[in-house]
């Protein structure tokens, strides 16, 4: 995982990228605002670690111009404890906020805690199929599978609301909506077969009369 550090300050610089190296991460690391945007305009990151009180401008304005249309999970690691700066770093959409003094171990706890649950969001996995709702791509296993567009959106619309039935009116709706075509039951069908004989594994449910559902069992 590659981690963009920014961070003015030398010796917290170098100890975070000898630990986070030695913990198998690629670090980058930028002491100024100006070259933390080039990064960014030009390269790309995992994570992001960001400091607020920076030479050249503030943090909380990198992480508004050029952080968050990234949508990069971000925390704020400074010297700045004052309340309000926790909430308004919390409130621009950073994923966490942590003042110094403070403790490697528990920066790598966090990041790793952050990344599992976009992670977790990310990625769907029923049975032996997985659905990357970022990329639109699904896997049976480790291969990927190739379906069409529209067909992602359908299984998408089913992984979207797992447990539930979506009903075939719905999935009617949805594909005049997608694609401005008129289509019927019967196009229904035939789209769900597909999508079944692709991703090979049984786990898209007919509910007679109503529609289709994907089960996934907690814990799962």
């Amino acid at each position: 995982m590659k981690v963009l550090l920014i961070e003015d300050d030398e010796i917290i610089a170098k100890g975070l990228k000898y630990s986070f190296e030695q913990n198998g991460y690629d670090i980058i690391c930028k002491t100024t605002k100006k070259d933390a945007s080039w990064f960014l305009q030009t390269d790309t990151a995992d994570f992001v670690i960001l400091d607020i009180n920076l030479p050249d401008g503030n943090g909380f304005e990198l992480y508004k111009e050029n952080v968050k249309d990234l949508n990069l999970p971000t925390i704020f690691l400074t010297a700045r404890d004052d309340e309000n700066d926790i909430v308004k770093g919390l409130e621009l959409g950073a994923d966490d906020y942590l003042t110094k003094p403070f403790s490697t171990k528990e920066l790598m706890a966090r990041i790793k805690k952050i990344m599992l649950r976009e992670n977790k969001n990310v990625c769907i996995e029923v049975a032996d199929i997985s659905f990357n709702t970022d990329k639109l791509e699904v896997y049976k296993g480790k291969k990927r599978l190739e379906l069409t567009s529209l067909e992602i959106k359908i299984l998408q619309l089913l992984f979207n609301n797992l447990n539930k039935v979506v009903t075939r009116s719905e999935i009617i709706d949805k594909i005049w909506e997608w694609t401005g075509n008129d289509v019927n039951d019967n196009t229904v069908t035939v789209y769900l077969k597909r999508i079944r004989e692709k991703i090979g594994t049984d786990i898209i449910i007919t509910i007679k009369g109503v529609g289709y559902r994907i089960d996934k069992i907690e814990g799962e």
